[in-house]
């Protein structure tokens, strides 16, 4: 790095700074947010506190779009369908992708290898495609009960908590020295736990449930790094989709679990 590049940008290399919210919300969104790429990839995994605030402005997009058709009595259940369907838009699918060819590899390799070969294979396998779709119709239901019920905080908390993880998991070995995820490198300590905490806080609205979601959402994510070091010794990108992914499956089955009579 030349001399006066430090001078220039002086918060590169502290630990925190507001440009790393648009930067994550660059990297985990597909949301028209301006973001100097040599900035963003000098901080690398320093940003990953900020992953949670992708979750936030997610979430509250959604409970805008909820609300505005609410208002025109349409049906809690396709109120539901077109939350989700906005998510996976405004995401491009990122962490749908990682969920599909983290089972696909997981599942469908006999060793570490294979493993990873078939998680940077583009194509989709019959673990990836049951996955993606008993995923889309649990947060799919998820969200509709969260709409019935009026429990319009659920729509940002739950994006939110779930995004809180990435960062701990983060700090596992790269499975794939060369990848996306070994580029970024690992988060900091004070980055990875700022995250957890971001995404506990959003919980407290929820009260009891919130403290359910926690549990379930952590549970998930230890479990997925247990799965992940046994079969391919680390993270990858797709790893990170999958447990933000399953981490939210989890948290709406309990908000469902609390709000079904």
């Amino acid at each position: 790095m030349p001399a006066g590049d430090t001078d220039q940008s002086p918060g590169r290399h502290t630990a925190f700074d507001l440009r790393d919210i648009p930067a994550a919300l660059g990297l985990l969104t597909r949301l028209p947010f301006r973001v100097d790429p040599a900035w963003a990839m000098d901080r690398g995994a320093r940003s990953a506190w900020a992953y949670p605030f992708a979750g936030i402005i997610l979430g509250f997009g959604g409970v805008i779009v909820a609300l505005a058709l609410k208002h025109m009595s349409v049906p809690s259940s396709m109120i539901g369908l077109i939350v989700i369907a906005a998510w996976v838009f405004c995401t491009g699918a990122l962490h749908e992708d990682g969920l599909a060819d983290a089972f696909d590899g997981l599942w469908g390799g006999w060793d570490r290898q294979r493993r990873l070969d078939i998680m940077k294979d583009s194509r989709i396998g019959t673990y990836g495609v049951i996955a993606l779709a008993l995923s889309l119709a649990a947060r799919w239901q998820g969200v509709t009960f969260a709409v019935e019920a009026g429990w319009w905080w659920a729509l940002v908390a739950i994006p939110t908590a779930s995004r809180c993880v990435m960062p701990a998991l983060m700090r596992m070995p790269n499975a794939r020295p060369g990848g996306l995820s070994s580029k970024v490198g690992a988060p900091p300590v004070i980055a990875a736990r700022t995250a957890l905490a971001i995404g506990a806080l959003s919980l407290i609205p929820l009260m009891g449930a919130g403290l359910l979601v926690a549990l379930v959402v952590a549970a998930l994510a230890l479990i997925v790094r247990q799965v992940a070091m046994a079969k391919i010794g680390g993270q990858t990108g797709d790893i990170l989709g999958a447990t933000q992914q399953l981490s939210e499956v989890g948290a709406w089955i309990v908000v469902a679990a609390v709000i079904a009579p």
